[in-house]
């Protein structure tokens, strides 16, 4: 089974919890809204510790080390069958000013031509109502489990 590792950042602001959620980059994201957010996360490298991956991961997608305590959550399983391991931890950096890593792909498709795509074109700070209806509907589940544990 496939795994990846991430961050759910959050904040309070006036008094109101905020999560931290990416949108995926490139042309086949580039239409898609709600429900295809997620927390910055990725790929487990042979032989990396878990939360050393999602900490990577975090820093390559916005350019920001989280940093703190970092909260266990359940891991959940998407769609496609990858598990998605993450941690919650408390921080704040400015959504507007990531900086993404980038990737390569064939574009437009057969075309024999390769073009680069931010991994992730644009980030937020959701309430949780909001932040469930953007992220991707099985990584709601971390987004539950924290707000049962903060009470």
């Amino acid at each position: 089974m496939k795994q990846s590792a991430g961050i759910l950042l959050y904040r309070k602001h006036k008094g109101i919890t905020n999560y931290f959620l990416v949108h995926p980059g490139g042309p086949f994201f580039a239409k898609k809204d709600a429900g295809w957010w997620s927390i910055p996360k990725g790929e487990i490298a042979p032989g990396e510790a878990p939360l050393q991956a999602a900490i990577r991961e975090f820093e390559e997608e916005t350019g920001y080390r989280p940093g703190g305590t970092f909260i266990p959550l359940q891991p959940v399983t998407q769609k496609g069958g990858k598990q998605v391991l993450c941690w919650a931890t408390e921080g704040d950096l400015d959504h507007q000013a990531i900086v993404s890593n980038l990737f390569e792909i064939e574009w437009p498709p057969h075309s024999g031509k390769k073009k680069q795509f931010p991994e992730i074109d644009k980030a937020g700070w959701f309430d949780a109502g909001t932040a469930k209806k953007m992220i991707n509907p099985q990584q709601a589940a971390f987004i539950d489990e924290l707000l049962r544990s903060q009470g």
